[in-house]
């Protein structure tokens, strides 16, 4: 029985309907994912604020440890258990590099989909994202982005610069391993959003693009200025998706997307320009690419020479497994004595 039919619901069709099994194990899932966040935050987030006296790089060694096996859940719901299609194009980029990675903003939960590839390159452990500041609010999750050293911005760049290049400058060390993820648009796509970004386009005479929106520069030219003795390459990843664009409840339920499609290109960073205007102009040249990729996506419903990369089932079981396990060794100590007590 389709529960979204039993409240009438008026939303768009998904990929797959929200059944009861559907519903059940979706909330299963996210109260899984909820309190195992919690427990790893409670037990190992003191451990790694204390490594931080002592060594900075080990401490972020620590926590990328305990993030990527935490992290490694998702990829596991969305592949396994939602069985959502994850679909490669482009470059095949070599593993543990440190870059700054730029996307497409479609969706509330397209950075998700990039911990898809950060998992088959090793370094799902090592990604950071600039976002927007409320979400460093967000309970549970909001103190882990504090741990993980996410950077905050408020969309205002007289407030977000200073902020910016602070941050910035405490992930320039080339010995620590990183994936710092920016969507240079700013918010996700909609059609009033493309709108208003082609009107703006059109008026200071710069490409107007249909299916992605005028990137704001300033943010990228400045993480591109402070890391770019200290990364390998820029990855220019293009993000599209088949059916519909998921919410994060589609996510949960497995309800969409069937197909996530990510084309990637690798640049070697000495190939972008080091002058803020050149490396503006090469930001909106690589939107217009995106852009183009994106329109022939919507009639191929593919992009050039897809491939896909299987993730092993026992790998991610044996990882979900062994974070079930650490999150319940959190009730040990209270059982242990009440059976001793008992005794």
């Amino acid at each position: 029985m389709e529960i979204s039919n039993l409240f009438g619901s008026e939303t768009p069709s998904k990929h797959r309907p929200l059944t009861l099994f559907r519903l059940i194990r979706g909330l299963i899932c996210l109260v899984v994912f909820i309190s195992t966040a919690f427990m790893f935050l409670v037990y190992l987030a003191p451990g790694a604020v204390l490594l931080r006296f002592l060594s900075i790089g080990f401490s972020r060694r620590a926590t990328s440890i305990a993030f990527a096996i935490w992290l490694g859940l998702w990829p596991f719901l969305f592949e396994k258990i939602n069985r959502t299609k994850v679909v490669f194009s482009g470059d095949c980029v070599p593993s543990k590099e440190r870059v700054l990675v730029i996307a497409n903003h479609r969706t509330e939960v397209d950075w998700m989909y990039l911990w898809d590839l950060a998992l088959r390159k090793g370094c799902l452990g090592h990604i950071k994202y600039v976002l927007k500041s409320s979400l460093m609010k967000l309970p549970i999750f909001g103190w882990g982005f504090h741990i993980l050293e996410f950077v905050p911005l408020e969309r205002k760049w007289e407030v977000d610069e200073p902020v910016l290049r602070q941050k910035l400058s405490t992930l320039s060390d080339p010995q620590d391993p990183l994936w710092l993820a920016i969507f240079p648009e700013g918010t996700d796509f909609t059609e009033q959003k493309s709108k208003s970004s082609r009107k703006f386009a059109a008026e200071v005479e710069l490409p107007v693009l249909f299916n992605v929106l005028l990137p704001k520069t300033k943010g990228f030219c400045a993480c591109l200025e402070s890391l770019r003795d200290s990364i390998d390459a820029v990855y220019d990843l293009t993000i599209a998706y088949k059916n519909g664009c998921p919410t994060f409840l589609d996510n949960v339920f497995g309800l969409d997307p069937s197909e996530v499609h990510i084309h990637v290109r690798r640049i070697p960073v000495k190939d972008i320009p080091a002058s803020e205007d050149k490396a503006s102009a090469w930001l909106i040249d690589a939107f217009q690419l995106k852009d183009k990729l994106l329109s022939n996506f919507k009639a191929e419903d593919h992009f050039p020479n897809p491939r896909t990369e299987e993730l092993s089932l026992l790998k991610c079981l044996a990882n979900f497994m062994f974070v079930l396990c650490i999150s319940s060794l959190s009730y040990l100590p209270e059982h242990s004595t009440e059976a001793i007590f008992t005794l």
